[in-house]
C-alpha cells in the first residue's frame, strides 16, 4: 500500500476504523481465487479455438465514489457499559471531502449545539429542539426494553439530525466508546502529541486512577497536561481529550479532539500498521464491540480505496465559532456564529478552500 492510501485509510475513520479498513484489504488481496487451470483434453478439438479474449479487470472498490463524501464521527460517553444507560454523543465530528477527493476538512459540532431533532418513530422520540447530544440518547430507546438501548439506533437519528443541520448528506460514520478509543491508543503504542494549553484533569489522580467523586465535584490531586510535545498513553490520551472545564471550554475540547484524531493518523502511517496484517488484527481485537461502523450501504473497504489518493498534506483541521444560548436567564445551550455557519455555506458550495483563506483564523494549527 502506498502512504497516500494509508493516509486515506487513516482519515477516513480518523484513525478509529482505519484498521478494519486495511484487514479487509489485505484479506481481500490475500483471499482472491487464483484462475484455475487448464486439464489435459483427452482429443484434438474439430475446428481451431479462437484465442480467448482478455477479461476487462473488475474495477476497484470505490471506484463509483467521487464525491463529495461525507463521513460522521461520533464518540459516546464511557457508561455504555451500565443497563439501561443511554448513549451521549460527546464528540461529535465531521469529516467532508469534496468532489476530486484530493483533500479533506474536519471539524466538530459543540455536543450542546441547539437544533431541531426530527420525530423517530422506531424510539417512539416525537421530536424537539434541544442539544444535540440528545439526538443519540433519544434515538437509542427502544420500546419495551429499557436495559437494552441501540447505539445503531442513536446513531441514525443522530445521522439525520447533524444532516439537517449542515445540509450534508452523511455518506457513512462510525461510533466508538472511549473505553474503545483508550484501547486503539495503547494498541499502538500510546501517541505523541503537542498540548497547546496547560489543561487540568478534571477525571483523573496523576496515576490514572479516578478522583474522588462527592456530592460537590471531584476531589484530590488532578493529573495536569503541561504545554509542549507529549506522548500521552491510552488513559492519558483519552482523559486530555474529554477536558472541557478549561480555557475556551467546549470549544478547546474541540480543537483538542481533532488534534489528537491526526496524531494518530500520524501514528498509524509512521508505524506502518495497515501494511501488517498481524498488527491490524491486534488493532482490531483490541476494539472488539466498542466500535459500531455505519456504512450507508457501502462497506469500508469501498471508502477506503475511494480515499486511497488523497495526498498527505491536504487533511485541514477546522474550528467553528460559537456562543452560548440562554433562555429567561437560563442557559440552553450552544449555537454557532456566523461565521461558523458562513463556513458551511462555502462547504456546500465548494468553496471551503477560498473561505479559509479569508478567514484563516478558523484553521486549527499544531
Amino acid at each position: 500500500m502506498t502512504r497516500r492510501r494509508l493516509l486515506g485509510l487513516a482519515v477516513l475513520v480518523a484513525a478509529l476504523l482505519v484498521a478494519t479498513g486495511a484487514v479487509v484489504t489485505t484479506r481481500l488481496v490475500a483471499n482472491r481465487p487464483a484462475a484455475p487451470a487448464a486439464g489435459p483434453t483427452t482429443a484434438p478439438p474439430a475446428a481451431p479455438t479462437p484465442a480467448p479474449t482478455t477479461a476487462s479487470p473488475a474495477p476497484p472498490p470505490g471506484a463509483d465514489l467521487k464525491g463529495p463524501l461525507n463521513l460522521l464521527l461520533v464518540g459516546v460517553d464511557t457508561r455504555v457499559s451500565i443497563p439501561g444507560w443511554e448513549p451521549h454523543a460527546d464528540a461529535v465530528l465531521l469529516l467532508h471531502v469534496p468532489a476530486g477527493l484530493d483533500r479533506a476538512y474536519l471539524f466538530s459540532l459543540p455536543r450542546d449545539l441547539v437544533v431541531d431533532i426530527p420525530a423517530y418513530p422506531k424510539a417512539r422520540y416525537p421530536g424537539g429542539r434541544t442539544k444535540l447530544t440528545h439526538a443519540m440518547s433519544y434515538g437509542s430507546r427502544v420500546p419495551g426494553d429499557k436495559r437494552n438501548p441501540s447505539t445503531a439506533q442513536g446513531y441514525e437519528l443522530l445521522r439525520t439530525t447533524v444532516s439537517r443541520y449542515t445540509g450534508l448528506r452523511i455518506d457513512a460514520g462510525a461510533v466508538i466508546t472511549f473505553g474503545g478509543f483508550d484501547k486503539l491508543v495503547d494498541t499502538l503504542g500510546g501517541v505523541d502529541l503537542y498540548v497547546d494549553q496547560r489543561v487540568a484533569s478534571r477525571h483523573r489522580r496523576p496515576d490514572g486512577t479516578m478522583r474522588t467523586l462527592t456530592g460537590g465535584g471531584y476531589v484530590g490531586p488532578q493529573m495536569v497536561y503541561e504545554k509542549g510535545t507529549r506522548h500521552l498513553t491510552g488513559w492519558q490520551a483519552l482523559d486530555y481529550a474529554r477536558q472541557r472545564y478549561t480555557a475556551g471550554g467546549d470549544y478547546t475540547r474541540q480543537r483538542h479532539q481533532q488534534q489528537l484524531l491526526r496524531a494518530l493518523a500520524r501514528k498509524i502511517l509512521d508505524q506502518g500498521t495497515a501494511r501488517d496484517p498481524q498488527r491490524v488484527e491486534q488493532v482490531v481485537a483490541a476494539l472488539g464491540r466498542t466500535l459500531v461502523y455505519a456504512g450507508g450501504g457501502r462497506k469500508l473497504i469501498d471508502f477506503a480505496y475511494a480515499l486511497g489518493g488523497l495526498p498527505a498534506d491536504r487533511l485541514t483541521l477546522v474550528a467553528l465559532p460559537g456562543a452560548g444560548v440562554s433562555s429567561g436567564g437560563a442557559y440552553r445551550g450552544e449555537q454557532l456564529k456566523p461565521l461558523g455557519r458562513d463556513f458551511l455555506t462555502a462547504l456546500r458550495g465548494g468553496r471551503a478552500d477560498a473561505f479559509l483563506a479569508a478567514h484563516p483564523s478558523l484553521r486549527v494549527r499544531n
